[in-house]
């Protein structure tokens, strides 16, 4: 039977305390999500006492092979009952050391566990025990902060950023999710303890970043990560988007908030984080690839280019995944201007399928990509950028009905060519391939069988190849 909290644990944890003498409380996001109606089945619980017992006591009488996994080095035990995660710990208080966020661990109050967490907003709790069952806990002014939407920390923030650094990413995190405020004494003290993030590891950070990507609206993210000075060390690449130089009085836009809306216009077409970071590095080249010209202004000639082979060392640095989501986003940022220049021109079948050939299945996310991109304030540039826009992408959709080039595999391969005149791998294969797949996608022949092999045959005969009898 469950509980009103949302799962049966909650009254087995009561009657454990009850039997135990142990109190024991909700504590941190899980309450906090309660007020904010968000779902969530991550409990944490603090009991006054030992954290490890307590769990094994609760899932004794939980059953439903209920798996405790114990963390002795943290005094913390985790079970996984059904799809839900529900730890406990002793409550404790911490102190740290200056080249480390690791804390040394002692026993503590219920108090001195409450002023550890991050930020006031996740020091609610609720208590499991009889005397006070459900009722709230609120030390910090939490519910207050919660209901203004406000990110403050329970202690001075130089002493919880300096003690764990990463409490800095995550209070930009929930600024993000939550479209909260940070206070203003907390975005002091995360500039002021921003160099600290030096001791977190890449892996963490990237987490942090990762979560703010995927945000409802990632702009409030990345805007506070520049202004704390967070991303100039954590992600530089990024930061030097920012700017604008002027020349003869012309000037560039700023890259870095141009890069953000094209970000935030993107989330509200898709949820998939690789293309989100295609947004993100749609641009990143073009603090390298700037240069001015008179009477014509300023350019970033190949910055796609050099931007794609900017993903993998950016990848590598951030820790993330150096796989085929990595190629795909190399893939976006080569290929992002190609269906503007496209909807600027007059659409050939061939500019086309070429298109189609390069994006293959992802022709359809770089479109999005796309469309997030145009960020002109002028209603009539946007209106007309769209229309163009959907130009190319019905003929897109004509062009792949007819071809079927987004998944093109060579009507002939190179093992028929070989078996067709009789000859063995060598250069010849390839350069009749290659002329097979730019005669299709050139429109010269179909892609279809018959059309290819008579395709080869004469190509052959050029090169002096001839069918085997």
């Amino acid at each position: 039977m469950q509980d009103s909290l949302g799962h049966k644990v909650f009254g087995v944890v009561a009657q454990v305390a009850a039997e135990t003498g142990v109190k024991a409380y909700v504590v941190g996001g899980y309450v906090r999500d309660i007020f904010l109606k968000r779902p969530s089945k991550d409990v944490d619980y603090t009991v006054i006492g030992d954290g490890i017992d307590f769990a094994q006591a609760v899932a004794k009488k939980l059953g439903d092979n209920s798996d405790v996994h114990v963390f002795k080095n943290f005094g913390t035990a985790m079970i996984k009952n059904e799809d839900w995660d529900i730890e406990f710990v002793g409550a404790r208080k911490e102190s740290y050391q200056s080249e480390s966020r690791k804390p040394l661990v002692s026993p503590g109050s219920f108090e001195d566990d409450l002023s550890r967490r991050d930020f006031t907003i996740n020091t609610l709790a609720i208590s499991m025990n009889a005397d006070d069952y459900g009722q709230l806990i609120d030390f910090y002014n939490g519910m207050q902060d919660l209901n203004d939407g406000i990110i403050k920390t329970p202690l001075a923030p130089g002493i919880t950023f300096s003690d764990d650094p990463l409490r800095m990413m995550r209070a930009i995190r929930f600024a993000s999710q939550l479209n909260f405020t940070l206070h203003p004494e907390t975005l002091q003290g995360i500039k002021d303890n921003a160099h600290r993030i030096e001791i977190v590891s890449m892996e963490r950070v990237s987490d942090e970043i990762n979560k703010i990507i995927l945000s409802p609206k990632p702009s409030v993210g990345f805007s506070l990560l520049f202004d704390t000075g967070l991303l100039q060390l954590v992600f530089p690449e990024m930061a030097l988007l920012h700017g604008v130089e002027t020349i003869d009085g012309l000037s560039h836009k700023d890259n870095f908030y141009h890069t953000i809306q094209v970000l935030d216009n993107l989330c509200r077409e898709s949820d998939d984080i690789w293309l989100r970071w295609a947004a993100i590095l749609h641009d990143i080249a073009k603090p390298q690839t700037k240069r001015f010209y008179k009477g014509e202004g300023w350019t970033f000639h190949g910055h796609e280019d050099k931007g794609a082979r900017m993903v993998k060392g950016i990848f590598k640095r951030l820790r993330l995944p150096l796989n085929e989501k990595m190629k795909f986003v190399e893939k976006m940022v080569q290929l992002h201007l190609r269906p503007i220049v496209l909807s600027q021109e007059i659409v050939t079948d061939s500019a086309v399928r070429r298109l189609i050939f390069d994006a293959g299945e992802d022709i359809f996310s770089l479109l999005k990509l796309c469309r997030a991109d145009i960020t002109t304030k002028n209603e009539f540039k946007v209106n007309k950028f769209i229309q163009n826009l959907k130009v190319v992408e019905d003929k897109i959709r004509d062009v792949e009905e007819r071809d079927k080039i987004r998944n093109w595999q060579p009507p002939i391969d190179g093992i028929e060519i070989m078996e067709l005149f009789g000859i063995g791998a060598g250069r010849e294969i390839g350069v009749l391939k290659n002329a097979l797949r730019e005669a299709i996608l050139d429109g010269v022949i179909k892609n279809e069988y018959q059309e290819g092999l008579e395709f080869i045959i004469t190509k052959g005969a050029e090169i002096g190849l001839k069918p085997k009898a």
